[in-house]
C-alpha cells in the first residue's frame, strides 16, 4: 500500500488532512485551514507538501494557502473550477469526473453543490477513501448555504452511492453535537444510540470521532435517511418526497 492519510486537529473544530504517496513522495494537503498547522503535520511525519486540494471556499478552509505556498513554493493547487473567482488562481481546475493524480494515487472528483455552490470532493476509489470537505458530516451534513435545499440532497446522494466501506474525512469534528440532534429524529435507532455512546467516550478521551464510514453514515446519519419510513414519519412526514423530508430535518438542525 502506498497510500497514506494522516488527520490532525487544527483551528477551533476544523480537521487537516494529509494524503501521502509512499512510492513518489507526492504528499497533498485537503485544504487548508491553518499553515502552521499544516506544515507542522508535514514535519511530523517527514513529508514535502506537493500539492493542495480545495473543497471549497470558505474562509477556514483557504486561508492558510498564503503560508503554504511560501513554505512550499512549488505547491500545485487544485480546486472547484466553479469557486476560481472566489478562491484565486488554479493550478488545476476541477469539475464532476475529473481525476487528479498524486504520484501513483488517483482521485476521482465529485461535485458536491449546496454547501457552497461549487463544493466538490475527492474519491479515492482504489483505497475506498473519500475527503468530503464540509458536505457530510459525521451523523450530519453541511448547512445550506448556496443552493436550494433540493441539490444539496442530491450531493449528499451521490456520496451515500459509494461502497458501504469508503472512509469518509471531514472538515470539522461535530459529531457529539450531531448526534444530540439525529437523537431527537431517531431516539429509537439502536444503531444511532450505540454510536452516540462511542462518540461519548472518544471525545472524553480526547481520540477524534472521525473518519466515519459510508455504511456507518447510512445507518445513522438522519440526512441521509430521509428515504426511511421510521424518519419520514418521526418529522410527520410519511410518503413524503425524501428531497423534502431532508430539507425538513436540515431546517430543524439550523434552529437546534
Amino acid at each position: 500500500m502506498t497510500t497514506h492519510v494522516f488527520q490532525f486537529p487544527c483551528l477551533k473544530d476544523n480537521y487537516g488532512v494529509l494524503v501521502h504517496d509512499s512510492r513518489s513522495g507526492a504528499t497533498a494537503a485537503i485544504d487548508a485551514p491553518d499553515a502552521d498547522a499544516v506544515i507542522a503535520a508535514t514535519r511530523s511525519q517527514g513529508w514535502t507538501l506537493t500539492d493542495l486540494w480545495i473543497t471549497h471556499h470558505h474562509a477556514d478552509h483557504i486561508q492558510g494557502r498564503p503560508g503554504l505556498e511560501a513554505a512550499f513554493p512549488n505547491l500545485r493547487v487544485v480546486g472547484p473550477a466553479k469557486e476560481a473567482a472566489r478562491i484565486g488562481a488554479l493550478d488545476l481546475a476541477v469539475a464532476e469526473g475529473a481525476f487528479v493524480k498524486l504520484g501513483d494515487i488517483e482521485a476521482r472528483v465529485i461535485e458536491t453543490p449546496g454547501h457552497t455552490a461549487g463544493h466538490v470532493v475527492y474519491v479515492l476509489d482504489e483505497d475506498e477513501i473519500a475527503f468530503c470537505g464540509d458536505t457530510l458530516f459525521s451523523l450530519g451534513c453541511g448547512r445550506v448555504f448556496e443552493t436550494p435545499l433540493s441539490v444539496m440532497w442530491d450531493s449528499l446522494l451521490k456520496l451515500a452511492a459509494l461502497p458501504g466501506e469508503t472512509q469518509v474525512y471531514c472538515g470539522h469534528e461535530y459529531t457529539e453535537a450531531n448526534g444530540r440532534f439525529a437523537l431527537t429524529i431517531e431516539p429509537d435507532n439502536a444503531d444511532l444510540k450505540a454510536r452516540v455512546e462511542a462518540v461519548k467516550a472518544l471525545r472524553a478521551a480526547g481520540e477524534p470521532t472521525l473518519p466515519t464510514t459510508i455504511s456507518l453514515e447510512l445507518a445513522t446519519n438522519p440526512f441521509l435517511r430521509a428515504e426511511q419510513e421510521s424518519v419520514q414519519a418521526a418529522v410527520g412526514m410519511p410518503g413524503a418526497d425524501p428531497s423534502q423530508v431532508f430539507a425538513e430535518i436540515r431546517g430543524r438542525k439550523d434552529h437546534f
